[in-house]
């Protein structure tokens, strides 16, 4: 079997995944059906070159991801990695951050983005399709969705996904799933009751649920979204004191702006806000 190719960036359109912006929404689907909408490097290479488009287009405030098929995400694509776990490297080895970095696969760069990410979990979600699960900002899920990791049941070792899964799920519970790989199937009820997701949803109108959650954060002034949003995840590793300083740091820049002048004079004048990102 050949080496694996480092995924690069490729502009759209795509041929593994779905791209579409429609009233402030940039709507990114995984399409590979057929393979259960596993991670080859080419669809990586897609979604990290459409999370850059969404959060480089002002007119996109937020972003959602879903899957087609009966899957979210079977995670990588097992027939795409090499016998010797080789990578090909397109820059010279250990010149980019990403080569020093956990790899991320599939996952938005949250660390990065200021956009939130909702994700709608359409079906099985499993091994790096988790990351979506573990660091989006909204995600809700079908009743048909369920979730696990086989790391180890194909000889791997899990990692990264369920360190995320630990800092999500209750220890026990993260533990059970990642030792007993694909053994051990969570439904969505049981992921909503331990709060790894917000919704469980009927299947035919997880789409539709989806896209009324993001007009509901769009109807929201994007920049204090942006703000709140990074205020949480930019702190959840600091003391409670530092956390606090930088969130009301975040809360600074954002009052600068034209829309934190508009929220509360529509308010006054008993109308609808006009957000206009500034």
């Amino acid at each position: 079997m050949s080496a694996q190719k480092e995924p690069s960036m490729t502009a759209g359109p795509y041929d593994t995944i779905g791209y579409e912006v429609d009233g402030h929404k940039a709507t990114i689907t995984l399409n590979r059906p057929e393979a259960l909408n596993a991670l080859s490097p080419h669809m990586v290479g897609e979604l990290r070159a459409a999370y850059a488009e969404a959060e480089a287009d002002d007119n996109v405030w937020t972003v959602i991801v879903t899957g087609t098929g009966r899957a979210f995400c079977s995670g990588a694509d097992v027939s795409e990695i090499p016998d010797d776990g080789r990578v090909i490297y397109e820059r010279p080895y250990l010149s980019t951050y990403d080569q020093w970095e956990a790899p991320q696969e599939g996952t938005p760069p949250f660390r990065r983005m200021a956009k939130p990410v909702l994700a709608a979990i359409n079906g099985i979600c499993c091994g790096a399709g988790l990351d979506w699960v573990t660091t989006g900002d909204i995600v809700i899920a079908s009743d048909r969705a369920t979730f696990f990791d086989p790391h180890v049941s194909i000889g791997l070792v899990a990692g990264r996904e369920v360190v995320r899964l630990a800092r999500v799920l209750p220890r026990s519970v993260a533990l059970r799933m990642a030792i007993m790989g694909k053994h051990e199937r969570m439904s969505a009820e049981r992921a909503y009751e331990l709060g790894m997701i917000t919704e469980v949803v009927e299947h035919d109108r997880l789409l539709m649920r989806i896209h009324e959650i993001a007009d509901i954060v769009n109807s929201n002034a994007p920049l204090a979204v942006r703000g709140t949003r990074l205020a949480i995840q930019k702190t959840l590793d600091l003391p409670l004191n530092e956390a606090e300083i930088l969130a009301e740091a975040f809360r600074e820049r954002v009052v600068r702006t034209d829309d934190a002048k508009e929220g509360p004079l529509a308010f006054m004048e008993k109308r609808s806000p006009n957000w206009q990102c500034r």
